[in-house]
Protein backbone atom coordinates (compact mmCIF):
# COMPACT_ATOMS: atom_id res chain seq x y z
CA UNK A 1 0.00 0.00 0.00
CA UNK A 2 1.17 3.36 -0.92
CA UNK A 3 2.12 5.76 2.08
CA UNK A 4 0.53 9.09 2.86
CA UNK A 5 2.96 10.80 1.42
CA UNK A 6 2.87 8.79 -1.78
CA UNK A 7 -0.69 9.26 -2.05
CA UNK A 8 -0.06 12.88 -1.69
CA UNK A 9 2.19 13.13 -4.68
CA UNK A 10 0.52 10.87 -7.13
CA UNK A 11 -2.41 13.08 -6.69
CA UNK A 12 -1.36 16.07 -7.59
CA UNK A 13 -0.73 18.22 -10.43
CA UNK A 14 2.52 17.24 -11.45
CA UNK A 15 4.97 19.72 -13.71
CA UNK A 16 7.75 20.05 -16.18
CA UNK A 17 10.70 21.73 -15.34
CA UNK A 18 12.92 23.28 -18.19
CA UNK A 19 16.15 24.37 -17.27
CA UNK A 20 18.47 26.05 -19.49
CA UNK A 21 20.79 28.91 -20.38
CA UNK A 22 24.86 29.14 -21.64
CA UNK A 23 27.39 26.44 -21.05
CA UNK A 24 29.38 27.01 -18.30
CA UNK A 25 26.38 29.03 -16.18
CA UNK A 26 25.97 26.20 -13.78
CA UNK A 27 22.91 24.58 -14.86
CA UNK A 28 24.09 21.14 -13.58
CA UNK A 29 25.07 21.64 -10.15
CA UNK A 30 22.18 23.07 -9.62
CA UNK A 31 19.71 20.57 -11.04
CA UNK A 32 21.72 17.91 -8.65
CA UNK A 33 21.19 20.12 -5.67
CA UNK A 34 17.26 20.52 -6.13
CA UNK A 35 17.42 16.70 -6.78
CA UNK A 36 18.85 16.50 -3.40
CA UNK A 37 16.21 18.98 -1.79
CA UNK A 38 13.25 18.58 -2.91
CA UNK A 39 11.12 15.37 -3.04
CA UNK A 40 9.09 13.85 -5.67
CA UNK A 41 10.93 15.47 -8.76
CA UNK A 42 13.53 13.36 -11.08
CA UNK A 43 15.85 14.34 -13.97
CA UNK A 44 14.91 13.47 -17.34
CA UNK A 45 17.11 11.61 -19.06
CA UNK A 46 18.20 12.45 -22.82
CA UNK A 47 18.77 10.95 -25.35
CA UNK A 48 22.34 11.23 -27.58
CA UNK A 49 24.61 10.35 -29.86
CA UNK A 50 27.83 11.25 -28.17
CA UNK A 51 30.21 8.65 -26.76
CA UNK A 52 29.83 7.56 -23.19
CA UNK A 53 32.01 9.19 -21.30
CA UNK A 54 34.05 7.92 -18.26
CA UNK A 55 31.53 7.18 -14.86
CA UNK A 56 28.17 7.69 -16.95
CA UNK A 57 25.83 5.02 -16.87
CA UNK A 58 23.53 3.93 -19.80
CA UNK A 59 20.01 4.78 -19.23
CA UNK A 60 20.93 6.87 -16.19
CA UNK A 61 23.01 9.60 -17.46
CA UNK A 62 21.84 9.03 -21.04
CA UNK A 63 20.46 7.02 -23.25
CA UNK A 64 23.31 6.39 -25.30
CA UNK A 65 22.59 5.64 -28.93
CA UNK A 66 23.79 5.27 -32.91
CA UNK A 67 22.44 8.15 -34.84
CA UNK A 68 20.51 5.59 -37.27
CA UNK A 69 18.80 4.65 -33.82
CA UNK A 70 18.39 8.39 -33.37
CA UNK A 71 16.95 9.73 -36.46
CA UNK A 72 14.29 6.43 -36.61
CA UNK A 73 13.26 7.56 -32.94
CA UNK A 74 12.83 11.35 -34.61
CA UNK A 75 10.76 10.15 -37.20
CA UNK A 76 8.51 8.07 -35.23
CA UNK A 77 8.13 11.63 -33.30
CA UNK A 78 9.49 10.01 -29.90
CA UNK A 79 10.97 13.12 -28.78
CA UNK A 80 9.71 16.27 -26.85
CA UNK A 81 12.38 18.20 -28.16
CA UNK A 82 15.88 17.45 -30.03
CA UNK A 83 19.02 19.60 -30.66
CA UNK A 84 22.37 19.18 -32.17
CA UNK A 85 24.90 20.84 -29.90
CA UNK A 86 28.24 21.04 -31.23
CA UNK A 87 28.65 17.10 -33.66
CA UNK A 88 26.20 15.40 -31.29
CA UNK A 89 22.53 15.11 -31.45
CA UNK A 90 20.75 14.64 -27.85
CA UNK A 91 16.65 14.85 -27.63
CA UNK A 92 13.83 14.34 -24.86
CA UNK A 93 12.32 10.91 -24.85
CA UNK A 94 8.73 11.92 -25.05
CA UNK A 95 7.80 8.70 -23.35
CA UNK A 96 9.83 8.81 -19.93
CA UNK A 97 8.69 12.05 -18.85
CA UNK A 98 5.41 11.10 -19.62
CA UNK A 99 5.55 8.39 -17.48
CA UNK A 100 7.12 9.64 -14.66
CA UNK A 101 4.47 12.70 -14.85
CA UNK A 102 1.87 10.09 -14.73
CA UNK A 103 3.64 8.38 -11.27
CA UNK A 104 3.50 11.82 -9.40
CA UNK A 105 6.86 12.65 -10.04
CA UNK A 106 7.58 16.15 -11.09
CA UNK A 107 10.22 16.07 -13.66
CA UNK A 108 13.45 18.46 -14.66
CA UNK A 109 14.71 18.86 -17.63
CA UNK A 110 18.51 20.38 -18.78
CA UNK A 111 18.56 21.00 -22.46
CA UNK A 112 19.24 23.95 -25.21
CA UNK A 113 17.73 26.81 -25.72
CA UNK A 114 16.25 25.60 -29.19
CA UNK A 115 14.87 22.45 -27.25
CA UNK A 116 13.39 24.87 -24.74
CA UNK A 117 11.39 26.65 -27.79
CA UNK A 118 10.42 22.93 -29.08
CA UNK A 119 8.96 21.77 -25.39
CA UNK A 120 7.22 25.50 -25.52
CA UNK A 121 5.20 24.27 -28.59
CA UNK A 122 4.62 20.90 -27.90
CA UNK A 123 4.19 21.14 -24.49
CA UNK A 124 3.11 24.43 -23.43
CA UNK A 125 2.07 23.96 -19.51
CA UNK A 126 5.93 23.51 -18.91
CA UNK A 127 7.41 25.71 -16.52
CA UNK A 128 10.74 27.71 -18.88
CA UNK A 129 13.37 29.01 -16.60
CA UNK A 130 16.46 30.76 -17.92
CA UNK A 131 19.77 30.17 -15.62
CA UNK A 132 22.20 33.79 -16.54
CA UNK A 133 25.31 34.42 -15.33
CA UNK A 134 25.93 37.72 -13.90
CA UNK A 135 27.71 39.35 -16.43
CA UNK A 136 29.41 37.61 -20.41
CA UNK A 137 32.69 38.21 -18.87
CA UNK A 138 32.33 36.29 -15.86
CA UNK A 139 31.20 33.51 -18.21
CA UNK A 140 33.86 34.05 -19.96
CA UNK A 141 35.85 33.49 -17.21
CA UNK A 142 34.47 30.58 -15.77
CA UNK A 143 34.81 28.79 -19.19
CA UNK A 144 38.58 29.31 -19.35
CA UNK A 145 38.95 28.75 -16.23
CA UNK A 146 37.48 25.42 -16.15
CA UNK A 147 40.70 24.23 -18.44
CA UNK A 148 38.50 21.29 -20.06
CA UNK A 149 38.49 22.96 -23.93
CA UNK A 150 40.34 23.90 -26.46
CA UNK A 151 40.33 27.57 -27.26
CA UNK A 152 38.32 27.61 -29.99
CA UNK A 153 35.66 25.61 -28.78
CA UNK A 154 35.21 28.26 -25.82
CA UNK A 155 35.04 30.33 -28.75
CA UNK A 156 32.76 28.70 -29.98
CA UNK A 157 30.25 28.24 -26.78
CA UNK A 158 30.87 31.97 -26.22
CA UNK A 159 29.30 33.23 -29.56
CA UNK A 160 26.59 30.51 -28.92
CA UNK A 161 26.03 32.16 -25.29
CA UNK A 162 25.56 35.25 -26.48
CA UNK A 163 22.35 34.14 -29.11
CA UNK A 164 21.19 32.46 -25.76
CA UNK A 165 21.07 35.54 -23.75
CA UNK A 166 18.82 37.27 -26.10
CA UNK A 167 16.52 34.78 -25.88
CA UNK A 168 15.70 34.72 -22.07
CA UNK A 169 12.31 36.94 -22.85
CA UNK A 170 11.26 33.91 -23.88
CA UNK A 171 11.02 32.03 -20.69
CA UNK A 172 8.71 31.88 -17.40
CA UNK A 173 11.51 32.84 -14.81
CA UNK A 174 15.34 33.93 -14.94
CA UNK A 175 17.76 32.85 -12.17
CA UNK A 176 20.85 34.84 -12.09
CA UNK A 177 24.02 32.27 -10.62
CA UNK A 178 26.25 35.09 -9.12
CA UNK A 179 25.91 33.18 -5.68
CA UNK A 180 25.67 29.57 -5.79
CA UNK A 181 23.75 29.15 -2.84
CA UNK A 182 21.10 32.16 -3.58
CA UNK A 183 20.47 30.28 -6.96
CA UNK A 184 20.18 27.35 -5.67
CA UNK A 185 17.77 28.87 -3.29
CA UNK A 186 15.51 30.59 -5.72
CA UNK A 187 15.22 27.47 -8.50
CA UNK A 188 13.49 25.41 -5.43
CA UNK A 189 11.58 28.27 -4.80
CA UNK A 190 10.05 27.97 -8.16
CA UNK A 191 9.10 24.44 -8.03
CA UNK A 192 7.69 24.58 -4.54
CA UNK A 193 5.49 28.17 -6.17
CA UNK A 194 4.69 25.92 -9.24
CA UNK A 195 3.43 23.75 -6.95
CA UNK A 196 1.03 25.81 -4.93
CA UNK A 197 -0.38 27.42 -8.15
CA UNK A 198 -4.00 27.00 -8.79
CA UNK A 199 -4.69 27.74 -12.53
CA UNK A 200 -1.76 27.93 -15.26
Amino acid sequence: MPSEAEKLAINRTTNLFVVTGPSGVGKGTMIAKILERVPHIAKSVSATTRQMREGERQNVDYFFCSSEEFFKMKLRGEFLEWAKFTEHYYGTPRSWVEKSLSEGQDVILEIEVEGAKQIRQKYPQAVLIFISPPSYDELKSRLQSRATESPERILTRLEKAKEELNSKNLFDYEVINDNLDEAIGNLEHIVYAERLRITR
